[in-house]
């Protein structure tokens, strides 16, 4: 196992010895691994909402804006450790890089993951047709991106999930003198709060999702009246 800051004690018991409040790189690995576990639980009940979007309006907005706050705990998480490894720190660098493949899709994921949440906030905020280019096509358009993008993340990263937050749930330390990783409550503190930001978020939004909803109905009334109207006057005789 790669060194976690941690060491055993001459009892033959674990202890662990400093390295910060979230456990070093072991920590930091548990916490985005518990990160992205939830986000793919929001991501799961999000896709059933896109299948049945006509019924499903306001979910959909406010699911999306309860995701908002553990993406910002893992881009958070991830980019703490992107900045202590490129910064020389030791214990990081010794787990090394990710593979050259993802180092390279990794801007691509968080540009557009901000992208899919910023445009629809965008259109929760102020309509789909706002803008030179229409928020809902961009919505859209950085969805597929996404999609691509994260996909091909999730799947080099998933069989990891298990192991990790297996280990941060395990009371006890590892047996035959593994280590114990330090911050296990403040990782599940950190997440409870980043879960219960995107809660207070999507609550106070899901109003602007309804009635967002509310006017993308009342604006195809004017066409079906137009067409109920019409009918009659054709069957007129001239």
């Amino acid at each position: 196992m790669l060194s976690t800051g941690s060491a055993t004690a001459p009892t033959g018991g674990t202890v662990p010895i400093p390295a910060g409040p979230l456990g070093g790189p072991e920590g930091n690995r548990r916490l985005v691994a518990a990160t992205g576990a939830l986000l793919l639980a929001l991501l799961a009940a999000q896709g059933v909402t896109i299948l049945f979007l006509g019924q499903l309006l306001t979910w959909h907005f406010f699911i999306g804006m309860l995701l908002v706050g553990p993406v910002v705990l893992k881009l958070g998480s991830t980019g703490h450790r992107f900045v202590r490894y490129y910064a020389g720190n030791a214990a990081y660098r010794r787990q090394g890089p990710p593979h050259p493949l993802l180092r390279l899709l990794a801007p691509l994921v968080v540009a557009t993951t901000v992208a899919v949440l910023a445009t629809g906030g965008a259109l929760a905020l102020m309509g789909r047709d706002t803008g030179p280019v229409p928020v809902l096509f961009l919505h859209k358009a950085s969805f597929v991106c996404w999609a691509a993008a994260t996909g091909v993340h999730v799947l080099a990263h998933v069989w990891r999930l298990p192991g990790l937050i297996g280990a941060d749930l395990r009371m006890r330390a590892a047996r035959h003198g593994g280590p114990r990783v330090r911050g296990a409550a403040l990782r599940w503190s950190l997440l409870a709060a980043a879960l219960a930001a995107g809660l207070a978020l999507a609550l106070a939004g899901a109003p602007l999702a309804a009635q967002w909803q509310s006017s993308a109905h009342h604006a195809g009334r004017p066409h079906a009246k137009h067409s109920a109207a019409a009918a009659p006057a054709a069957g007129r005789p001239s």
